[in-house]
């Protein structure tokens, strides 16, 4: 595809006007002030007026089945919401409501601009086969809970983590990737917590898990093991000794900041299922300060609830300077590279997220004609103060047109909505 005459928003985060981009195969070939000589080259033509083009979106912390919980469980803090309302419904959600739910948040997520997740759920396999045929990036873990102290080779999830590392690690031209997983400190044990990290360390891959969500999970935690915080007691079993993705760090304490940046850590940030569960407000601008890499995650619909991650960038900014009284404190550039470049950062992906020949075309097109984009006085703030979700008109996964003005060529949405609904209906009628 060749973009003509459109704005966009560069690797600097900065506003460029009048460009032409062409995409070839799954790469940005080609960024110019005028037409490339073989502009037939690039296929279609796609006209650049009133539009703008940003890298597109990582979503770095979700769990795409959710979409069926959506609204589901209101009002409640975490630990009682999952307790009394998210396992038991979970507990009977089949594989076929994990696809579907899955293939209803792969719509939502591309209608909002995301090209990648990062998602924490069941039935992998599944989960993976829809983001395969969406078109996504994805890097999938399956959920490990456990609260029995057994080696991890002898859990369950370490047959299914290589079956499901044979299958789909790698696969899609590198677009599903197979990370394992530590649901939480407080719904592991040691001896689970480092044979993952052991064995995540020997098959090369990432690590995805919850840490420091709440006050009350940090506190437990150091009165269970002499002290440690939740990322210092991961720290000290070796986990971080394997590339991780850690989600919420809400309640860090001082030496929880240099451990993130000396282990290379990414936080996904989560600042909408934060304060909806009243979890509290993650302090981001130290993290940034301190050079730890900070992403940006949804979360799951039960606790957002939706994958607009322009929403979530417009709280991200603004809590930020209400939890400092510092209207500085982060900078609108700073909450797109969170959304962008850091997310794909936090998956393994150097060559995604920003705008540049040479690397992956993962763009989403925004519709910059309505009334709440003009003036454009500044563009990265008119993206992050006054965009949503639904200004987006296009957006490409590695050059392939994954959603496109209403129509998603690799998802039956209409279908998915209706087998969502009938799963809600049957799961409710079981509870």
């Amino acid at each position: 595809m060749l973009f003509a005459d459109i704005s966009l928003i560069n690797a600097d985060y900065e506003l460029e006007e009048h460009r032409w981009v062409g995409t070839k195969g799954c790469l940005i070939d080609y960024i110019g002030a005028c037409a490339p000589e073989n502009a037939a080259d690039y296929g279609e033509v796609y006209d650049g007026a009133g539009r703008l083009l940003l890298p597109g979106f990582y979503n770095a912390h979700a769990h795409a089945p959710m979409t069926i919980l959506r609204g589901y469980g209101e009002g409640l803090p975490l630990h009682r919401w999952l307790n009394e309302r998210i396992w038991p419904f979970e507990a009977k959600m089949t594989p076929q409501d994990n696809r579907w739910g899955t293939a209803l948040a792969c719509a939502e997520m591309l209608r909002f601009g995301i090209v990648g997740f990062t998602d924490m759920y069941y039935a992998s396999a599944e989960r993976l086969k829809v983001v395969a045929q969406a078109g996504m990036k994805m890097n999938s873990c399956e959920g490990l809970i456990a609260f029995e102290e057994m080696p991890y080779t002898e859990h369950p999830l370490y047959g299914l983590n290589k079956e499901l590392m044979e299958e789909f690690h790698g696969t899609c031209d590198g677009r599903l990737l197979v990370d394992f997983n530590i649901h939480a400190e407080y719904t592991s044990n040691p001896l689970v917590v480092e044979g993952v990290a052991q064995a995540a360390k020997d098959a090369g891959v990432r690590i995805h898990l919850h840490a420091s969500e709440t006050k009350s999970e940090t506190e437990e935690c150091k009165q269970r093991h002499d002290g440690m915080t939740p990322v210092q007691y991961f720290d000290s079993l070796g986990v971080f000794e394997n590339p991780t993705t850690a989600a919420h760090c809400v309640w860090l304490e001082d030496d929880d900041y240099a451990i993130l940046r000396d282990r290379g850590v990414s936080v996904a940030h989560c600042p909408v299922s934060n304060m909806k569960l009243g979890s509290g407000l993650a302090p981001v601008h130290r993290m940034i300060a301190e050079g730890i890499n900070v992403a940006l995650g949804t979360d799951g619909c039960s606790s957002n609830n939706n994958h607009d991650i322009m929403q979530d960038m417009y709280v991200m900014a603004l809590s930020a300077g209400g939890l400092t009284l510092d209207p500085t404190a982060i900078t609108a550039k700073q909450v797109l590279h969170a959304a962008t470049r850091a997310g794909a950062i936090s998956q393994g992906r150097t060559d995604c997220g920003s705008v540049q020949e040479g690397m992956r075309a993962d763009i989403c097109v925004l519709d910059i004609t309505g009334p709440s984009w003009t003036p454009m006085n500044d563009a990265v703030s008119n993206v992050v103060f006054a965009g949503h979700g639904s200004d987006v008109v296009l957006t490409m996964v590695d050059g392939a047109v994954c959603y496109r003005d209403g129509d998603w060529p690799g998802i039956d949405v209409e279908r998915a909505k209706a087998e969502c609904a009938t799963a809600v209906e049957r799961i409710k009628s079981e509870l």
